[in-house]
């Protein structure tokens, strides 16, 4: 039988066999940021600050910023888009690290007139010397990493050295970080929070979910199909932006979960898991409130802008639903289908015809208080021979 390997075999460096044994097993990036500042100091390397500059592939974000600071932990930032046209990136060394794939060294303690903001904060704590190098991953996607010492003098060549010859390791390290968060972003982003996890476990074969207990919230946009033919492309997309950001923020405010936007439609739940059916419907109803006032408000705006007014409905409904993988074998949806959500979309229909933007079944009304809801009477809905109860919140108008 072979002898074990021993990396201090190898790596004669205690700092080297660290980052290439032991760096790889730490998966979130702050903790492993604050690990690689402390174990530099401790090998003797005169480090201030490391930072590292992750671009991201998000909806909202065009990426974070994690700093590590001797003694002072890690402090993590985010950017949001267009962040590569504002004056904090093109006055940054940072901008020749990404444009010109370069690294830039700053003596700080021999200028007197650094033009960067950062530059001039950092010689005001008492920052010697900074260095600012790419990281290039195998997708031909680059990240940055910059170090600081506040020793006279400081990084040595030897240090110099040294963490050059550990870019490589870290580079291979927080790869793997930025394409498990990426394919969190874009998961959270396309199907979902919950779903997104599910996926991440590994239910990827149509057919895989499970049985949940859930409100089932479906709301329509109402004229749409008019609009669509007379607005432009812009002030069509506009208005469903604005729609949609309204209606994604009262439900994910009350821990609800979107599944899908389907033209002017959403689909979305409030599982009862670990909460019961009572504060599924709590939340649901209270997400349905903060929607309405969010689209009276926006349509204020509207109206001095001389824009369509958004006229819309919703409907809630409790009762179980497959939660799971649907569709053909190499193209799925992550969704919820079943009796109640059929229900919940029969219903929504009916919010236009008696002038109502909130309707509840009758089993989503149970669950909530009588000074909640208000009787809608009887409706006749597709494909149910008998007449359905149907309720309005109060106050909802």
């Amino acid at each position: 039988m072979a002898d074990a390997f021993d990396p201090s075999l190898v790596y004669s460096d205690p700092l080297a066999q660290w980052f290439v044994t032991d760096a790889h097993r730490i998966t979130d990036t702050a903790e492993l940021v604050k690990a690689s500042g402390e174990k530099l100091v401790e090998a003797g390397i005169p480090l201030y600050r490391l930072s590292y500059f992750q671009t991201a592939l998000h909806p909202e974000l065009a990426g974070k910023r994690y700093s590590w600071r001797r003694g002072r932990g890690v402090d993590i930032g985010t950017a949001t888009h267009g962040l590569f046209s504002r004056p904090q990136y093109l006055d940054s060394p940072l901008r020749a690290v990404y444009e010109q794939r370069k690294t830039i060294r700053v003596r700080l303690e021999q200028q007197n007139d650094l033009r960067a903001p950062i530059l001039r904060e950092l010689k005001e704590e008492g920052a010697t010397d900074y260095v600012a190098l790419p990281l290039f991953f195998t997708t031909d996607h680059i990240d940055a990493l910059s170090v600081v010492s506040d020793r006279p003098g400081g990084f040595s060549r030897h240090d110099l050295e040294r963490m050059y010859q550990l870019q490589f390791a870290f580079t291979r390290i927080v790869e793997v970080h930025s394409l498990r968060d990426t394919a969190v972003n874009l998961l959270n982003a396309y199907v979902g929070h919950a779903a997104g996890e599910r996926i991440l476990r590994g239910e990827v074969k149509r057919g895989d979910g499970e049985t949940i207990d859930a409100v089932i919230w479906f709301s329509d946009l109402r004229g749409f199909t008019r609009m669509s033919d007379r607005l432009p492309r812009s002030v069509l997309t506009a208005l469903l932006n604005d729609y949609f950001g309204a209606l994604a923020k009262a439900v994910a405010d009350e821990a609800g979960e979107i599944l899908k936007f389907m033209g002017d439609g959403m689909l979305a739940m409030f599982p009862a898991a670990g909460v019961g059916r009572g504060e599924a419907a709590a939340r649901a109803m209270r997400a349905a409130r903060a929607a309405v006032a969010v689209i009276a408000a926006l349509n204020v705006e509207r109206a001095t802008r001389e824009e369509p007014q958004l006229r819309f409905g919703i409907a809630l409904h409790v009762g179980e639903v497959m939660f799971g993988n649907i569709g053909a074998s190499h193209r799925l949806d992550f969704t919820v289908i079943g009796p109640a959500v059929n229900h919940a979309a029969r219903i929504e229909k009916l919010s236009a015809t008696i002038g109502q933007p909130i309707v509840l079944s009758a089993e989503l009304a149970a669950l909530l208080t009588s000074a909640d809801v208000v009787p809608l009477g009887h409706h006749q809905l597709k494909d149910i021979d008998a007449p359905q109860a149907v309720f309005g919140l109060r106050d909802a108008q």
